[in-house]
Order: C-alpha cells, then structure tokens, then sequence
C-alpha cells in the first residue's frame, strides 16, 4: 500500500511538473503598421514549431470571435493537445482581430493576409530554438499559408477550399436558396467582368457591399488547386466528415491537383475541429468551447510533423 501510494504521489508530481515546464511568451510582430499580437508555446527548444494560419473572420489566437459570439477555444485546444507532444505553436490575432489595426484596415487585401505570415515566419526562421516550421491553414487560412509556404519545411491545409470562392460562396447560398445562389452567381460574373458591382442585390449586401467587392475580386482570382502546385514542401490534407462549410470534395479536388500530398477524412470532425457524435450539436459547437478537439486530429498532425 505504501509503494502504491508513494508511486501515485510521485505520478501525480511529475504531471504537475511536466505541465508546469511549459513555456509561454506573448510576442508582437509587425507588418509595418499591423500589429499581430500573438502567444508562443513549448515544452522544450530544439523541437519542431506550428505556425497556425487563421481562417475568415476576425478570429483571434484562441479560435474565438467574440462580436459574432463564437467561442470555440478551437485553437487553444490544439494548443494544449500539441504541446503535449512536445511540438511548439504560435498563434496570434488576426489583423482585423486587433484593434490597433483598425486605421489600417480599410484597403486590406486577401494577399496582406499572406503577407501577415511571412512576416512571422521570418522571425520564427532567425530564432533557432525550433528545428523547423509547419504552416497550418485553416479554412480561408488553407489558401494564406498556400502564398506563404516559401521558406517553411511542411504544409498543412486544413479545411481548406478546393475551388475558387465565388464557386464556394454560391455553392453554400445555393444549397438552401438556390434563387438567390443563382443571384449570388450574377454578382460573382459581373465582380470578375468589370471589377465592381453598382447595384448589388439588397439579399447580399453582407457579402458584395462595396468595401468587400475588392476584396473579393482579387480573392476569386486565387485558386487553391493552382496553388497548391506550387508548393515544395511534404504536404497534407485533412478535412473532416462533419464539416458543415468545407466538404471531402474539396480536400479530394486539391490532392487531385497535388498527388504527393498525403490527404487524410477523419470520422466525426466538423469545421471549428470538434469531434461531433450528434448532428445536432454541431452548429452548437461554434459557440461553446465544452466540445472537444479531434483526437484523431491531433495524432495525425502529430505523426506528419514529426516524420
């Protein structure tokens, strides 16, 4: 009995020490004017560090929009799960998640995203307590890190578009208004043909208002299995079984484009990362962080970065 208690103090001790020994640095990084505050974890240096690339939306390190009310905690959950594996990350605060940027916000364009993360994959590159970078991109983000995949030493789309996004945006209005998924279309075709919209559907204002039209211009220009091509770099693809926004098609559409790439489908995983057992909870799960992450996610990541 004293063994058995003594063996459960020392168990006990060394989980607290072990959680304990993980490092945590808030950093700052700048894109000239645009701050991108963000949070550094490792357990210990000389091991691989994931940089997270967001997807749409003002989302911040967390995985959390707090003006929209979704708080997922998506991304401190891979966090936690990714630290244990002895593998650093660092997310920060999208530039339109920061209020500081706000000045600076006006004449955004989907490329300055990319340029975001070049920046701080540059200062990863100089810190030499990483043996080398992953990129993962989530959603939109799938397309971002595409663009900025140059000095990195593997990719990860995860959730990503497999098509161009005006194809996406009317294939997910379409799907429960195909009249207005037609409208959506209509808009789309005169975006690309004279590169703005005078009069925009009253219906779509929220996507083709006219602080958006350039932003989606050069958006719809991008297309991820063209991209794709391009990257160098051991490169995988997931997407989940569950996902409500991102479907298997488009993950299949960009392993079609790029047949070394490993593509992995894992059972029960939606948008936001979240393993779903019922369809009702997925939507649910956007905005509370009590679901948890994909197991199978993480062992999967795990199992690539370290190869």
């Amino acid at each position: 009995m004293i063994r058995i208690i003594t063996y459960l103090i020392v168990s006990v001790f060394g989980i607290v020490v072990s959680f304990a020994q993980i490092k945590s640095e808030e950093i700052t990084i700048k894109n000239e004017a645009i701050e991108l505050p963000g949070t550094l974890t490792y357990f210990q240096e000389n091991t691989p560090l994931i940089i997270w690339v967001h997807g749409s939306g003002p989302i911040d390190r967390n995985g959390n929009q707090p003006a929209q009310n979704v708080n997922a905690n998506y991304i401190k959950q891979f966090r936690e799960a990714i630290n244990k594996e002895n593998i650093a990350f660092f997310s920060f605060d999208k530039r339109t998640a920061n209020k500081n940027n706000s000045d600076y916000l006006k004449d955004t364009k989907f490329t300055d995203f990319a340029l975001d993360v070049d920046v701080i994959v540059h200062h990863f590159k100089k810190d030499k307590r990483f043996t080398k970078i992953t990129l993962i991109g989530h959603s939109q983000g799938s397309l971002i890190a595409m663009l900025a995949s140059k000095n990195i030493d593997t990719y990860i789309s995860l959730a990503g578009a497999g098509e161009t996004i005006d194809k996406t945006i009317v294939k997910q209005i379409g799907k429960n208004n195909p009249t207005l998924g037609e409208a959506a279309q209509k808009q789309f075709d005169t975006l690309q043909a004279k590169g703005k919209i005078k009069t925009v559907n009253p219906f779509l204002m929220n996507i083709f208002a006219k602080q958006n039209q350039a932003f989606l211009y050069e958006w719809m220009q991008l297309n991820p299995t063209e991209e794709i091509k391009k990257i160098t770099v051991p490169t995988l693809i997931i997407n989940g079984d569950k996902d409500l926004q991102v479907k298997i098609e488009d993950a299949e559409n960009l392993k079609n484009a790029k047949p070394n790439a490993e593509l992995v489908i894992i059972k029960n995983m939606n948008h936001v990362l979240k393993n779903i057992e019922k369809e009702e909870d997925n939507l649910a799960s956007y905005y509370s962080p009590d679901f948890p992450i994909s197991e199978k996610l993480i062992t999967t990541i795990v199992e690539f970065v370290k190869k």
